[in-house]
């Protein structure tokens, strides 16, 4: 981990650049080195590249649990007719 620098401050300096400001001028402004920063820009990524796949993998997700949801609640009500056709309630009193 880089001790000058804080991880929220470099992520500060990267979305700069990504708005535009240049990478010379950030490291006059800053005091590191263009290798520094992408050096950086490697290892965090650029600004909104994770949030891009985080959303999908959050979709991707989603899209999972409403399936095992519904696949629950088939198996559930096959349950219930099995039941219902036995004559047996799954309370264990009827044993």
């Amino acid at each position: 981990m880089n001790r000058r620098y804080s991880e929220e401050q470099i992520r500060t300096y990267l979305a700069e650049a990504a708005s535009g400001v240049p990478v010379r001028e950030l490291c006059a402004r800053y005091g590191f080195s263009d290798a520094s920063f992408y050096g950086w820009r490697a290892r965090y990524g650029q600004p909104g590249q994770g949030d891009a796949r985080e959303g999908r993998k959050l979709r991707e997700l989603q899209e999972e649990n409403t399936r095992l949801k519904s696949m629950l609640a088939d198996a559930l009500l096959k349950l219930e007719l099995l039941r219902n056709r036995t004559g047996r309630n799954g309370s264990g009193k009827d044993r």
